[in-house]
């Protein structure tokens, strides 16, 4: 497994009155970030929160292109981000253990934390779909350029680990400092990826590793 120290490239937050950082998605001009009660967009560029909706939002957030996904406890949220109003709902796979949310190929990708599984679930019905297993507890996920991500918060220890998504193998660490976790994940779908600080209240941008040409 390839081990190198992630780049932080910048630090956004505490944000006033976010406790903690539970789940984030990135819609391609704002950071929409979960915080118990709400959902709040970030302006990447500014650093500023230009808005929020009230909503139950407890772990994991996705964005499909039209409409915000949102783990809340055993269930999650299909919301209208333009209304605020929640469309429909589906059950969560693990319950209420669950923990990063991704959109990829037409379906939802749920991390469930302590039992270190990803599941791919039809967002229609919450049908699980396929699930691969990581070795490391999994908070956030997402996918870019078919790699597959998840966080990692053991302990004191956080990093992003990218899988094998067919058969779940470790393939790259990128190690955050002592005392750094991570949360929610989202890949801003070029060079960086946004992740959640959990208790810390903030999010941070994260280089993605450059790839040589083929």
């Amino acid at each position: 497994m390839i081990t190198s120290a992630a780049e932080i490239i910048r630090e956004y937050g505490p944000f006033p009155g976010v406790d903690s950082v539970h789940g984030l998605t990135y819609d391609g001009k704002l950071v929409w970030f979960a915080s118990g009660d709400r959902i709040s967009a970030m302006d990447p560029a500014s650093g500023d929160t230009v808005r929020s909706i009230d909503v139950p939002a407890h772990a994991g957030t996705a964005f499909d292109g039209q409409h915000l996904f949102q783990i809340a406890e055993d269930r999650i949220q299909k919301i209208d981000p333009k209304s605020g109003r929640v469309l429909a709902t589906i059950p969560s796979p693990g319950g209420g253990g669950d923990s990063g949310l991704a959109w990829a190929e037409g379906t939802l990708w749920v991390g469930q934390y302590r039992e270190r599984k990803i599941h791919q679930i039809d967002p229609k019905t919450g049908a699980i779909l396929r699930t691969i297993q990581s070795n490391r507890f999994v908070t956030g996920v997402t996918w870019i350029d078919g790699e597959l991500w998840h966080g990692t918060w053991e302990g004191d220890e956080g990093d992003l680990t990218r899988i094998d998504p067919k058969t779940g193998e470790a393939l790259e660490r990128l190690a955050l400092p002592p005392g750094v976790s991570v949360s929610g994940l989202e890949s801003d779908g070029s060079d960086q990826f946004f992740c959640g600080g959990g208790t810390s209240g903030k999010v941070r941008a994260v280089r993605k590793p450059k790839r040589s040409a083929r």
